[in-house]
């Protein structure tokens, strides 16, 4: 491994059936206000809200509620939630949901004692914040963002086209998260399978950058093949629990900061996708999968070498007789051909995206460097217009 780096990860994580338990653990740390944050009311069906409510109140907290958070949570429901973690005083923000409730309740943590406009410090000047930050707790229910242990919130301007996504220190983790698989079961196949593939984008983003032996790698590899051995059984039996809680438990190692060491990391199939989220509101794992193929067929000729690595160990290509370029495209045809059987979508114009849309999506792309070839606005155009 080359060069230095410093890790720490302050999240506390419950995990299995009786996960729940942690957070009577956990809540009489905290302050009398909590302010319970959730998406869209389907852990009120579930029977996930009474559970979490009992506790609460068997904790004797005081609670003031915030639900209503979008897949891809907007700057203008940031606002409200800032207004509403105002009023309560909150001393706990409890976010119960996925990677979007959890995403939207950090950015709250950071902005309710800021005096400046929150999506100019965070999102555009990507400052760290200065003042007080509300400790955060998540009951998870959805898995693929990872968010449940690490400083990541990703917030859309809808005004500015713009889906924008702050790592944040360590100060703004979850302070415990509560990951319970069969929590899980109840979420729809599509929305599944787009966060299965939202792991493996993570995990991909940060294997295919540098040329060291880097044991990151090796472990990264690793959890590439138990994803998808997982995902196989899941999308066959979705209340597989062996399955579920492995996916479950891959998601937080994919982004808790632990493959990056080391690493340079490459992050344009993200910046691609969330451009366009930013135009088409889509979901965000199926923007990843729609824009991956043409992304990685791009950038392989800089670096056939990792591609080819990629093939033989995660895809099984035998390489006897043949090219390093030969055995790196094999590897990506048996990818591609596992994300359609998984029934990922492949292309953006399944997702509302339009020819029309291309010079804003352009623009609304930001470009990173740490990959094997930093893209210009000509590149980005070209794998836009080959992800159609």
């Amino acid at each position: 491994m080359i060069g230095n780096f410093t890790y720490c990860n302050p999240t506390k994580l419950y995990f299995g059936k009786d996960a729940l338990e942690g957070l009577k653990l956990e809540l009489p740390k905290y302050g009398k206000n909590v302010l319970l944050v959730y998406g869209g009311g389907s852990i009120k069906k579930n029977g996930i809200y009474d559970r979490v409510v009992g506790i609460l109140k068997e904790c004797g907290k005081e609670i003031f509620e915030d639900g209503g958070v979008m897949p891809n949570p907007t700057y203008v429901k940031l606002c409200e939630g800032i207004a509403r973690a105002r009023a309560a005083e909150a001393d706990l923000i409890l976010a119960v949901g996925g990677g979007s409730v959890c995403d939207y309740a950090k950015a709250v943590s950071v902005s309710v004692h800021c005096n400046e406009d929150a999506w100019e410090k965070y999102f555009i000047r990507f400052e760290e914040p200065s003042c007080e930050i509300i400790p955060v707790g998540c009951v998870l229910t959805m898995v693929g963002t990872g968010s449940e242990m690490n400083g990541g919130s990703v917030i859309t301007n809808h005004a500015e086209k713009l889906k924008i996504g702050h790592v944040f220190g360590e100060e703004v983790f979850p302070k415990f998260s509560v990951l319970n698989p069969e929590f899980t079961y109840t979420v729809p196949k599509y929305q599944m399978v787009s966060g299965i593939y939202d792991i493996m984008s993570h995990i991909l983003e940060q294997y295919f950058s540098g040329t060291d032996d880097n044991t990151s790698d090796y472990i990264s590899e690793g959890l590439l093949r138990s994803l998808i051995h997982s995902a196989n059984i899941a999308v066959e039996d979705p209340k597989n629990y062996e399955a579920r809680s492995n996916i479950m438990w891959t998601a937080t190692w994919a982004l808790n900061t632990l493959i990056a060491k080391g690493k340079t990391t490459d992050w344009m199939v993200h910046m691609l996708g969330q451009a366009v989220a930013a135009h088409t509101d889509a979901t965000h794992g199926m923007t990843l999968a729609a824009v991956t193929m043409p992304y990685y067929k791009f950038i392989l000729p800089y670096a056939t070498e990792k591609f080819a690595r990629y093939a033989t160990q995660v895809w099984d290509v035998d390489p006897t007789g043949k090219t390093k370029s030969a055995v790196a495209y094999e590897g990506l045809e048996r990818m591609e051909a596992w994300m359609k059987k998984l029934g990922l979508v492949m292309n953006i114009t399944e997702l509302g995206a339009t020819r029309e849309m291309l010079d804003g999506m352009v623009k609304s792309t930001l470009i990173m460097d740490g990959g094997y070839k930093v893209l210009g606005e000509k590149d980005v155009r070209a794998v836009l217009s080959a992800s159609f």
